[in-house]
């Protein structure tokens, strides 16, 4: 495992000719969380609105992850090779130009359609990280994705409050809208801060892609990204499945739904601020090994309490607090340990490391929706949710176990 320190960078603010500062890292990751939940309490009044039923506008989340996680396949071999900060401003261009088509379409199958074209915005996460493995090494990468993770996570605390206060006192329209203002910002701050800091390849695009195997054939690459994977897994379910389950079984009104739809956004927060701290400290396995027995227990403690007759949005969604601080611990250090594996193709192992993670997500998204009903309440979220955190846990034992196999062969 590769961890030679780099030597430190030097980066000033709005100086394109150094890396970019933490502060743009921050926002272009919070761009990316911003997009994918502050229109969902607004999901019922948009099915209204185009005349169709809660499943089909329900789509618009499974089918952004699956977009996202196809996308993010190409985007990081694309920006190994030609460089971060064009595929960064390119990428932020065409989101701005869907969320124009979200805005003005006509019908539900326009609508759809451009929604699937925001997932352009998963550069922004991807590269985001990518950008710190090109500087740091594999416990300093995780502590700084920790950090910029962190202030990430004050997004989705927000931005679903956002949404339903606008659906309560506005109209949908204006939450795209809202989405136009801030991205074109960043994309300013994007020209003016981001300077490049991809080491210059000599491998053509193709050659890039064809690196893949050299990733797919790394069990700890795999340990990784699958810990990662289920314990995301558990956060994806609730976003396909927690609008139902606030609006329907609960009974609340969209402001009351995005103030408690926030609750996850405060355990991740916490999670990512006790990776900045700790990450160097304890490593990044067992980082990932405390965020995921958090989530599973977060999910154990919700059926437990449902089981008992105690279910109601102050227990479900405060449980979900705990899903959050799982995936604020296991996300950056599960991450970090993937884009160190192979070191040189940290683009690329963001990429696929985020289409398994955001692919595996959107399945389990459509699962949850498909499965709730009036009927069956909240619990086949609650199963998939504590099925998916319990994975995660097997997934990083699988990794420590093959570090310690590897350094039994190197004595």
């Amino acid at each position: 495992m590769n961890t030679t320190a780099p030597a430190a960078p030097v980066i000033h603010f709005l100086d394109r000719a150094t890396p970019p500062h933490v502060s743009t890292l921050i926002l272009l990751a919070g761009l990316s969380a911003l997009v994918m939940n502050i229109f969902l309490p607004s999901l019922p009044q948009m099915a209204e609105y185009f005349g169709t039923s809660y499943a089909v506008m329900q789509l618009t989340v499974p089918l952004y992850l699956l977009t996202s996680a196809v996308l993010q396949l190409f985007i990081g071999p694309l920006s190994d090779n030609i460089g971060r900060r064009p595929v960064m401003i390119g990428s932020l261009l065409l989101f701005i130009l869907a969320t124009l088509g979200c805005i003005f379409a006509p019908n539900t199958g326009v609508f759809l359609f451009f929604r699937v074209a925001q997932a352009i915005i998963a550069t922004a996460m991807v590269l985001s990280r990518a950008v710190l493995r090109d500087l740091y090494t594999q416990d300093q990468a995780a502590s700084k994705i920790g950090y910029v993770t962190m202030g990430m996570a004050l997004v989705p605390m927000i931005a679903p409050a956002v949404g339903g206060a606008i659906e309560q006192f506005g109209d949908w329209h204006l939450t795209f809208w809202l989405m136009i203002v801030i991205a074109t910002g960043i994309l300013l701050l994007v020209i003016f801060d981001m300077g490049e800091t991809a080491r210059e390849s000599k491998t053509s695009v193709l050659g890039q892609f064809a690196q893949y195997p050299e990733l797919l054939r790394a069990p700890r690459f795999w340990g990784y990204a699958l810990a990662a994977a289920f314990c995301s897994g558990a956060f994806f379910a609730y976003l396909g499945g927690a609008p139902f389950v606030g609006s329907v079984v609960f009974g609340l009104d969209p402001f009351w739904l995005g103030i408690y739809f926030g609750a996850p956004a405060v355990g991740y927060f916490c999670g990512n601020w006790l990776t900045g701290l700790f990450a160097q400290r304890f490593g990044v396995n067992n980082m990932v090994m405390w965020g995921c027995f958090a989530n599973a227990t977060g999910g154990t403690v919700s059926l437990l309490i449902f089981l008992a007759g105690y279910g109601s949005p102050e227990t479900f969604f405060g449980m979900m607090t705990l899903i959050g601080l799982g995936n604020g611990l296991c996300i950056p250090n599960a991450t970090a340990g993937m884009l160190s594996v192979r070191p040189h193709l940290a683009g690329t192992a963001s990429g696929l490391g985020g289409a398994i993670m955001i692919g595996g997500g959107s399945g389990l998204a459509v699962l949850a929706g498909v499965l709730l009903t009036t009927d069956t309440g909240a619990y086949p979220l609650i199963l998939i949710m504590q099925l998916t955190a319990i994975a995660g846990v097997f997934s990083i034992l699988a990794v420590i176990r093959r570090e310690r196999t590897l350094q039994l062969r190197q004595r």
